[in-house]
């Protein structure tokens, strides 16, 4: 038998460490340690995959299943708000179209019902009576309670007149006659009023009732049915 040897131990292989610089030890710069990307929300992009555009809240925002009663609306100026704020019909974003010349501000919540379309080629239009203001852009729940017939520069431009159905100081009221007459009065001075400064006459008839507002919005569906869906198929 051959005599025992003793075996080296194999020698430790020196560790590179970088330089302070952030370079390995032959001056190459040193690897980012890889880090695994997030995953994508399976939701989201399938939402992407099917949309090419974002939604358009006149357009894809549906008008609900109780219309003409109870209704989705979109607000674009919020109470007390003295900046005029509108939907930008092309891209569907909400823009700024002027300050209000008169020392006055937007008594409600105002906005536009979707889905709908009046003989100015825009939706129809919505103040709602409510405790607080609420952003530009979003959407809520109203119910109609009446009608206020306007001619803005000899043309009709009437309002739907609505409290908001998720509001439960308001929700309860189904028709105009309920509200204070000082509330009628203060609406109806606003219109009136907001646009003298600028040398445009504003004419407020009286208030109409609900079962008016249901009409109104009734025939505003009609029409976007008539005009714009049919428009879309061709």
């Amino acid at each position: 038998m051959a005599p025992s040897q003793e075996v080296a131990a194999p020698a430790a292989t020196a560790t590179k460490e970088p330089s302070a610089n952030g370079n390995g030890t032959n001056g190459t710069p040193a690897a980012a340690p890889k880090t695994k990307a997030p995953a994508l929300n399976e939701r989201i992009l399938s939402s992407i995959t099917r949309r090419s555009v974002a939604a358009h809240p006149w357009h894809d925002l549906e008008i609900g299943p109780d219309a003409p009663t109870i209704f989705n609306c979109v607000i674009e100026i919020p109470k007390g708000s003295k900046v005029k704020y509108e939907l930008d019909k092309k891209t569907g974003l909400i823009k700024v179209d002027r300050v209000l010349y008169s020392s006055v501000v937007y008594p409600h919540n105002y906005g536009f019902i979707p889905r709908t379309l009046c003989d100015d080629s825009d939706p129809i239009d919505v103040l709602v009576i409510m405790q607080e203001p609420v952003v530009p852009g979003c959407f809520l729940r109203a119910k109609a309670i009446g009608l206020m017939p306007m001619i803005d520069q000899g043309e009709a431009d009437d309002k739907i007149i609505a409290v908001c159905a998720d509001d439960p100081e308001y929700r309860h009221f189904n028709d105009i006659k309920e509200l204070p007459p000082h509330r009628l009065a203060e609406i109806r001075r606003f219109f009136e009023d907001y646009k003298k400064n600028e040398n445009k006459e504003v004419a407020v008839n009286d208030f109409l009732p609900s079962e008016d507002a249901y009409e109104a919005i009734q025939h505003s569906m009609d029409l976007y049915a008539t005009y714009i869906c049919e428009g879309l198929r061709r």
